[in-house]
């Protein structure tokens, strides 16, 4: 059984959708795109610095449009994907790609909500200096009371030993300089605020209003959702979770569980791909990943995709 995933914020880096622009009709999408959104996702994906990528009103776009733009090279149709894929997931706003994905909503929606989305979320992290850091390493048992202690946030627990926290800047230097016993290392991220925290509060309710008059559809894979790794059937219910998940952790561990309740055996992550198939690697043994970073990979999914796509009952 195939699950295909969408990375989230963090897995971006300058130039990296270059090489998808050569293939037929990407440009004019993301082009399409650009003028429904108001932001150039051609310039920023192949022409913008490190520093303006990581901005979250660029990032997150640039994000959902890579995913978008690498899964639809390899299911053309609804059908297709359907049929091919057991499970669909995306981690943090990766969830809009595979909302899309799964039918619920259309990818033009998808990008007008991702590009709300991360203006409301950059405008909540301007208010007060805030960040995240990926604690690789430890025990639960011994992290989470940890980071209660500096007042901080788990607001990814991503398996695989690995949880991010998040919260004031202050909060994180802390946590750099007095690290949970038992954790290998602490990395601060390339993110520009305390994403999954009640510090996203603000963009909440400036999601609740841009999701209001949305055009919804029941999904027509198994979708997976953040909130605590459930399978989500119903459309409605599902862009509520999108919505409030801005302001509550990701629970990707349990996505991970329930992959693997389903009798997952393949596992393919959409451009641009690496974050979310190395967590597979040491939390899924024995299930086969590939990760689309540029179009040379496709071949090798569609192979893979050939292999794995009858969905486990």
């Amino acid at each position: 059984m195939l699950v295909l995933v969408a990375p989230g914020q963090g897995a971006q880096t300058p130039g990296f959708l270059t090489p998808w622009l050569d293939l037929p009709g990407v440009e004019d999408r993301l082009r399409a795109w650009s003028a429904a959104i108001d932001l150039d996702l051609v310039h920023y994906g192949t022409k913008a610095d490190e520093e303006e990528i990581r901005d979250t009103a660029v990032a997150q776009p640039l994000l959902v449009a890579s995913a978008l733009i690498s899964a639809r090279q390899l299911f053309a149709t609804a059908d297709d994907f359907a049929a091919q894929v057991g499970a669909a997931a995306g981690h943090s706003v990766g969830e809009l790609a595979a909302a899309a994905l799964a039918g619920t909503i259309s990818d033009e929606a998808a990008m007008e909500l991702v590009r709300r989305r991360g203006q409301a979320m950059a405008e909540a992290a301007a208010v007060t200096e805030t960040g995240m850091a990926a604690l690789l390493g430890g025990d639960e048992a011994v992290v989470l009371p940890h980071l209660e202690q500096l007042g901080l946030t788990p607001a990814n627990v991503n398996g695989a030993g690995q949880i991010v926290a998040a919260g004031t800047a202050e909060q994180i230097a802390a946590l750099v300089e007095n690290k949970p016993e038992g954790t290998r290392r602490v990395v601060p991220l390339k993110v520009a605020g305390a994403f999954h925290t009640h510090h996203m509060a603000p963009a909440v309710s400036a999601l609740e209003s841009a999701t209001a008059q949305l055009s919804v559809a029941d999904p027509h894979t198994r979708y997976v959702s953040n909130k605590d790794g459930q399978l989500v059937s119903s459309g409605q219910e599902l862009v509520q979770r999108l919505v409030g998940q801005v302001a509550n952790p990701v629970r990707w561990d349990l996505c991970m569980e329930t992959f693997k309740a389903l009798g997952v055996t393949a596992l393919i992550e959409a451009a641009p791909g690496g974050t979310l198939t190395g967590l597979a690697k040491r939390a899924l043994p024995g299930v086969q990943t590939l990760a689309l970073k540029t179009p040379d990979d496709l071949d090798a999914a569609r192979t893979l995709i050939a292999e794995h796509s009858a969905p486990a009952e």
